[in-house]
């Protein structure tokens, strides 16, 4: 017979050996470093110019970021920090280097979400973070799943479970139950809760005294931060039902969206969430909280079967929310009923000459049309073995394996990045309408 002592002895041993396995992931320091990138990538892959071209503007102007060269003086290898430097001052054919991004208008969020494990949402997320990154956009990643592989893969180790989620649903929680007690009527039942019966894990932690900026960690690339996540924030769920029970009028699907309301609107261009593999607490503040819905599935027919009962459910969930609701939502950025910019479905892990996943490629595209993307994320050897590594392919370096499996591999990336680059783009010009009809 096992009891709950038990579990946590298990979970004791498996934490010893994920010290034990990070060591091997990261640096001996157990912290994760970005590389630099070579003078052929940021050209070519980065900025999208011809090497020579490249290297010719930087002879030209010797107060631009030189990087570092190798000994055979054949490459110069350039931080991430250095690109961003090179971006801002280069014109290429009078071309701008910045990314498309409006003026005045705050991030666009984009939720990775779907009910199946194993999709490759959490890969997907740190892809597109990276890749984002690399473009010369500012990122904040939102990890709400508690198997936390996108915090590990940012190479976040040490987290608290109050900097979680789970904390920002706390204080709002509180702050929430204040501004009840405060209000001339009280709650919509007419019931003031005083705060004292809130529980001692969120009143005597200091929970609510927490400023935004304590929840934003930084991250090995200088322009991603990420609220993390960590297996003790798994209990947020039963957490939140119990909160519910305390007061019923707190709208706590819309926590983590009043939280990014708090942030100014120039802090961050893209907010990336990393949703569980479930329909709870958690994904609900992710997906209220998001303008685009990205759907990713593997190209089999449990994972479409799979694709299929999530929209469903998902439907269902946000719909007893509009009508549950109904004029007691405080007035914020986010309206109900909840209303998404763009919605699409990313197939992934696909093998172009597998029949099996043409096919379902094919059945995607027939029922949704237009919202399944072009390019899908394609299985290669690269993406398995940087995978291995908690790493994204734009972390890898290419001469650790053949070029040619690199390169597939980022450019299976790169096309996906793309079309999620012009869904995000298109749908600030959508915010930008909104507003000025408001």
């Amino acid at each position: 017979m096992f009891t709950h002592d038990d579990l946590a002895a298990m979970q004791a041993a498996s934490l010893r050996m994920q010290g034990w396995i990070r060591k091997q992931t990261f640096s001996p320091e157990s912290t994760k470093s970005l590389r630099r990138f070579s003078s052929w990538e940021v050209s070519e892959l980065v900025f999208r110019v011809n090497q020579s071209t490249f290297r010719g503007k930087l002879a030209a102007d010797p107060t631009l970021p030189a990087g570092i060269i190798e000994e055979d003086g054949r490459q110069r290898w350039f931080s991430l920090d250095e690109i961003n430097e090179l971006r801002r001052r280069l014109r290429f054919a009078r071309r701008p280097l910045m990314p498309p991004r409006p003026s005045g208008k705050r991030a666009i969020r984009a939720a990775i979400a779907n009910f199946k494990g194993g999709a490759g949402k959490s890969t997907v997320a740190l892809h597109f973070a990276h890749a984002a990154a690399l473009d010369g956009y500012r990122v904040l990643a939102v990890d709400f799943d508690p198997q936390a592989t996108l915090s590990h893969s940012m190479g976040l180790t040490d987290v608290a479970e109050e900097r979680t989620v789970w904390g920002v649903m706390a204080r709002d929680l509180v702050r929430e139950t204040e501004r009840m007690n405060a209000s001339a009527g009280g709650a919509e039942s007419g019931v003031s809760l005083p705060a004292r019966r809130l529980p001692a894990s969120v009143r005597d932690l200091g929970i609510a005294e927490l400023r935004t900026d304590d929840f934003l960690r930084p991250t090995a690339w200088s322009t991603i931060d990420i609220i993390p996540s960590c297996a003790n924030a798994a209990f947020v769920e039963f957490a939140s039902a119990q909160y519910r029970h305390l007061n019923p009028d707190w709208t706590f699907f819309a926590a983590v969206s009043r939280f990014l309301d708090g942030l100014p609107d120039d802090a961050y261009d893209l907010i990336l969430f990393d949703c569980p593999p479930a329909i709870g607490y958690q994904s609900m503040n992710a997906v209220f909280a998001a303008d685009v819905l990205y759907i990713p599935s593997g190209p089999g027919y449990w994972e479409y079967d799979s694709t299929t009962s999530f929209i469903g459910q998902l439907s269902e969930a946000l719909g007893d929310l509009a009508a549950g609701f109904e004029g007691t939502f405080p007035a914020g950025k986010i309206v109900l009923p909840k209303a998404f910019l763009d919605v699409r479905f990313l197939l992934t892990r696909y093998e172009p000459g597998n029949e099996l996943h043409r096919a379902m490629l094919d059945a995607f595209r027939k029922v949704f049309g237009a919202r399944v993307t072009e390019r899908p994320i394609e299985l290669t050897r690269a993406v398995e073995q940087s995978g291995r590594f908690l790493s994204s392919i734009y972390e890898v370096d290419y001469r650790d394996m053949t070029r040619d499996t690199w390169k597939r591999a980022r450019r299976s990336f790169d096309g996906a990045y793309e079309e999620f680059r012009e869904c995000i783009t298109a749908a600030w010009t959508q915010i930008e309408h909104r507003e000025a009809m408001a």
